[in-house]
């Protein structure tokens, strides 16, 4: 197959990086997709580890909150509610078998119609509920001045991956051919922690999905250094901590010096 030329290779970003006109070498095809992998869980698990032992009380969202709820209350829902969508199906996608929807009676027409519905509808909310905090954060002046540079990283690789899945995903259906990511995305990813890495099958994907693989895992690879550690937090100590208990004090047991002034007693 002749290569396509450049403008075309700019303007479909859903082509596979054979057909971009782009030569991989084994080597490169290696780190990519077997090494950045590695290293990056290595370093999601290893950094959520040292920051919950050493940075217990940076263990936190530091919301913003009380400088600002209007946009906190429409932003934070949307992009919540759309990224929890974005995960369930993620896990559906890379984790089930396309044999075993297919086992169950689902066709892969279904499937697709499902999937691409889904995951429109979870990507716009969380790319939506992403712009609104985001721009939030940039024009409120006491949040932006709580906003670190740590923040600002988070927000580029957090929104980047966002847009590339998404875009990869309309893009891909534009074309009314779109790929099959279970039969290599998927199945490179489950070769990952079955410890028998097949990187082929995602060199041979779309370089939309890999573009979006890249961005995920750089993501994963900062997270435990980010407010995103947060995701991983549950009040479990409010099940089984005590009471707390207010009561008045016995006005015999104050003593009987007067109080001073603006520390009268509460009647």
């Amino acid at each position: 197959m002749t290569p396509p030329t450049t403008a075309t290779a700019a303007t479909t970003p859903w082509l596979t990086a054979q057909e971009a006109g782009t030569t991989s070498s084994s080597t490169l095809d290696i780190m990519l997709w077997v090494v950045v992998p590695y290293v990056s869980i290595a370093v999601f698990i290893v950094g959520h580890v040292w920051r919950y032992r050493y940075d217990k009380f940076g263990w936190t969202t530091r919301s913003s909150q009380l400088y600002e709820n209007r946009l906190l209350r429409l932003g934070s829902p949307l992009f919540h509610f759309g990224i929890l969508l974005v995960a369930l199906g993620h896990v559906g996608g890379l984790l089930v078998p396309k044999s075993w929807t297919e086992a169950v009676g689902v066709s892969e027409s279904v499937y697709h119609a499902v999937a691409v519905g889904l995951g429109v509808l979870a990507g716009v909310c969380t790319l939506v509920g992403a712009a609104i905090l985001v721009y939030r954060r940039r024009t409120v002046g006491p949040v932006f001045s709580a906003t670190t540079r740590n923040d600002k990283i988070m927000y580029v690789l957090l929104v980047g991956t966002i847009v590339l899945g998404l875009g990869t995903t309309v893009l891909g259906n534009l074309t009314d051919h779109p790929h099959d990511y279970r039969e290599s995305v998927s199945p490179w990813f489950r070769s990952i922690f079955y410890f028998q890495p097949e990187p082929s099958l995602m060199a041979a994907a779309p370089l939309g999905f890999q573009l979006h693989a890249l961005a995920a895992w750089a993501l994963f690879a900062f997270w435990p250094f980010s407010r995103l550690v947060h995701v991983f937090s549950m009040p479990l100590g409010y099940l089984t901590r005590p009471y707390i208990v207010y009561r008045s004090r016995d006005e015999r047991q104050l003593g009987s010096r007067a109080p001073r002034r603006g520390w009268e007693r509460a009647r």
